[in-house]
């Protein structure tokens, strides 16, 4: 069987205020907008906004899915830690840097680097 994954979501309360936090991690605009749902590309994998609540949704946030982006470097990843709430500090894992910090909600994401970058 050949499965592939194009894309996740994470649940939201504020439409406007996730897309203001992910636009400033992802550096990027929101590609598609809708109070409900919206998207942002990211070389082709679409990561989502759902506002749960407006469908009638229950859901817990936390470490229940757990998103990892890819810095090219340790100087980006550092940059990106700056400001934010680190839940997971930063350490060396195998061959990669890795921290955990919360969204605007509290879901949590995880950011790499390779080791051998800075």
């Amino acid at each position: 069987m050949d499965i592939t994954i194009r894309s996740c979501y994470l649940c939201v309360t504020d439409m406007q205020r996730a897309i203001r936090f992910y636009e400033t991690l992802l550096e990027r605009p929101v590609t598609e907008h809708s109070e409900l749902y919206s998207v942002f590309d990211i070389g082709g994998f679409r990561l989502g906004l759902f506002a749960f609540q407006l469908a009638g949704e229950v859901h817990t946030y936390g470490t229940n899915c757990l998103p990892s982006l890819e810095l090219p470097c340790r100087a980006d990843l550092m940059k990106k830690l700056t400001g934010r709430k680190i839940v997971f500090p930063l350490c060396r894992i195998g061959n990669n840097w890795v921290s955990e910090i919360e969204d605007s909600v509290g879901n949590r994401l995880e950011l790499t680097a390779p080791a051998g970058g800075m």
